[in-house]
């Protein structure tokens, strides 16, 4: 009786241990399906460099122009593009039938690196290409978006195809404080129409800049919209200075953007 007893609680057990070792395979494989592929963060790494890329191209360029006192009535929106050699940066406004985009002054760097060199236009040039795209686009994406009374800036970037992206983010108002959140990415096609319109963070979240003196392993927050790092992650560790990586919880994963911008370090958040 007693080594029968024995035998069952014996069974029991195992029974018991197999189910839990059921439990932990089926919690792995939950999280390894979920897991992103290296495609996909690689690609979310390249966004966000082109957007950091095109928010310092912007300023520089914006800098320069306004240096020279345009015309307010000449100059109400810049376009950026990637250009061989550095950024062009082009300064206008549509015209009144909105078929063409007026440039009056462009701003061309001769490298990645150099000074952005101001040339005005006279007589302007009349667009009809990716300067009339974008700025459509933009002034469709800041017709619809609806966030806080602060500022923020747009931007304009290819995708790979014919259309574009449209990111609006909240402008940095405070020396060595850097905003991150409430912004919105929107996808149009060429034709302008609108393909996607996703919301990348909820609230902006604004850090105290750090004490002097301060060494940070870096920053920290948790998506509640997507279970991806967001592009503007990327831009968040590409622009703060010091540069320091982001940890990003989204969905049952936990990220680390390191401070190139690429993604790694994917495993389940306790």
């Amino acid at each position: 009786m007693h080594r029968a007893m024995a035998f069952s609680n014996f069974r029991q057990r195992i029974g018991n241990s197999l189910s839990l070792l059921s439990v932990f395979f089926i919690a792995v494989s939950a999280v390894a399906a979920n897991k992103p592929s290296e495609a996909q963060l690689a690609a979310i790494t390249a966004r966000g460099r082109l957007l950091a890329a095109f928010d310092e191209a912007a300023w520089k360029a914006t800098d320069a122009v306004q240096a020279t006192q345009p015309p307010q009535d000449l100059v109400q929106r810049y376009i950026a593009r990637k250009a061989e050699n550095g950024w062009v940066v082009d300064f206008g406004r549509l015209n009144d039938a909105q078929d063409k985009f007026i440039v009056a002054y462009e701003a061309v760097q001769s490298g990645p690196s150099a000074p952005f060199t101001v040339k005005r236009l006279d007589p302007v040039r009349e667009d009809t290409g990716w300067n009339l795209v974008a700025a459509k686009a933009v002034d469709a994406a800041l017709a619809d978006f609806r966030g806080e009374d602060r500022p923020y800036n747009a931007a304009e970037l290819p995708d790979d195809s014919t259309g574009l992206y449209v990111y609006v983010y909240p402008a940095q108002v405070k020396a060595d404080v850097y905003p991150l959140g409430g912004d919105v990415r929107y996808h149009f096609a060429a034709n302008g129409s609108l393909l996607e319109k996703r919301g990348l963070h909820k609230g902006i979240l604004e850090p105290a800049p750090l004490p002097p003196g301060t060494t940070p392993a870096g920053g920290y927050h948790t998506h509640v919209l997507s279970d991806l790092p967001e592009d503007t992650d990327v831009f968040l560790v590409l622009t703060r200075k010091p540069r320091m990586p982001e940890f990003v919880a989204a969905g049952k994963l936990i990220y680390k953007v390191n401070v190139d911008g690429s993604i790694s370090n994917a495993g389940p958040l306790k």
